[in-house]
């Protein structure tokens, strides 16, 4: 019996869309005297500092960590194809690090932009986690689909 192997791709768009959203600029926090660049790794103004006081932004390692978890458990999940039970875990693990990952990045820029008074610019990647969400429950509901195909095909043998 062959066994369509789409939540393969499921799985890579979800790491790829994770990927994106580890090393690419989220958005932009526009305040009157600066601009801050949102990334993954923390909010860090652009430009060069002319004063010691002057606000330079934070640095956001623990969401870096959780969004590289995100992009990396789908890539180790394609390759767990022998056992399906440690497959669906993964991917459901790998969901949770991407809505945490999509939950932390809003609330910190968002919490960053309200000490300036101003609301953040979101680039379309702020929307990576949400794709990859849905790649991961997809993979989930493909690899339980598969399962069932093989106990149905063992019944008959």
């Amino acid at each position: 019996m062959v066994i369509q192997r789409w939540q393969t791709v499921m799985l890579l768009i979800a790491g790829v869309m994770m990927g994106i959203f580890s090393f690419c600029s989220l958005g932009q926090i526009q305040t009157a005297d600066y601009t801050f660049n949102v990334t993954a790794l923390g909010i860090f103004r652009e430009g060069i500092a002319t004063a010691p006081d002057e606000a330079t932004g934070i640095r956001t390692i623990f969401l870096f960590i959780v969004s590289i978890l995100g992009c990396i458990l789908p890539l180790i999940d394609m390759f767990c194809f022998k056992n399906m039970n440690l497959q669906k875990k993964v991917a459901l693990i790998s969901a949770l690090f991407c809505v945490a990952a999509g939950v932390i990045a809003a609330f910190s820029a968002s919490g960053f932009a309200s000490d300036f008074g101003v609301s953040v610019g979101w680039s379309t990647f702020i929307c990576a986690p949400l794709v990859a969400l849905i790649a991961d429950i997809l993979a989930y509901r493909l690899i339980s689909g598969d399962q069932k195909k093989l106990r149905a095909a063992d019944r008959l043998r």
